[in-house]
């Protein structure tokens, strides 16, 4: 599961397929220690519906729990006081 949690520190908001494929683990095992992390708190989890050349694709989107992602490098708008 820390697998899981530093792939999702690192890259922010993805699918369970997107981490299964990033961490070299097995979509059953992604989606079971997603399903863990979340009963603890530790991962947000939405069920996700993508159509992908007309298939239809049911996932499970997943981010870390309170982390904002800090801010993109370079110009930022100028706020109006």
């Amino acid at each position: 599961m820390q697998e899981i949690l530093q792939y999702l520190k690192g890259s922010g908001e993805r699918l369970d397929s997107e981490i299964a494929e990033a961490t070299g683990l097995s979509l059953a095992t992604v989606r079971s220690g997603v399903t863990d992390l979340h009963a603890r708190g530790a991962v947000m989890v939405c069920r996700s519906i993508r159509y992908k050349d007309g298939k239809e694709i049911n996932g499970m989107l997943c981010r870390i729990s309170g982390y904002i992602p800090p801010l993109a490098p370079g110009r930022k708008p100028k706020t109006k006081s």
